[in-house]
């Protein structure tokens, strides 16, 4: 199982950032190639809110995919899943989930942990090295995100 965990301290409250990334409207401020989302349901305090992320391929095509949040304990913790059953993305993956921790580091900083696991299918176990790498590069970018989003 591909499980990658990124680390940074961002110059930001805990409330600013709780904020951002647990707000599925905010999603293209911060998180990689995601264009739009839409079929937004949230819920109060984020638990079992749904979301389609339009992301945007290399060539300039949107893909959908669908999204759901599975934990969310405000402000520390927020975790979603993507919906794979039904999906082109269901070939290669059993499960996919992102979990975002967040921790006071300090005067109005924030220590943010994210972690991508994902649980290949049939063939594609054999390219888990390729999508460590991959996650790694997306949750880095996806740091970058936070921080630009708060500047």
């Amino acid at each position: 199982m591909p499980r990658v965990t990124r680390r940074r301290t961002v110059e930001a409250p805990v409330a600013a950032v709780w904020k951002l990334v647990s707000d599925p409207h905010a999603l293209p401020r911060w998180w990689p190639r995601v264009a739009r989302v839409e079929d937004v349901d949230a819920r109060s305090g984020g638990r079992r809110s749904q979301w389609t992320k339009v992301l945007e391929t290399q060539h300039g095509r949107g893909v959908r995919a669908d999204y759901r949040c599975v934990s969310a304990a405000e402000p520390e913790r927020y975790v979603w899943e993507q919906q794979l059953e039904g999906s082109p993305f269901a070939k290669h993956l059993k499960d996919s989930r992102v979990e975002v921790e967040l921790h006071a580091a300090g005067e109005g900083e924030t220590r943010v942990v994210l972690t991508s696991s994902q649980t290949m299918r049939g063939m594609s176990r054999l390219g888990g090295w390729m999508m460590r790498r991959g996650q790694r590069d997306i949750l880095d970018a996806a740091l970058d995100g936070i921080e630009e989003a708060l500047a």
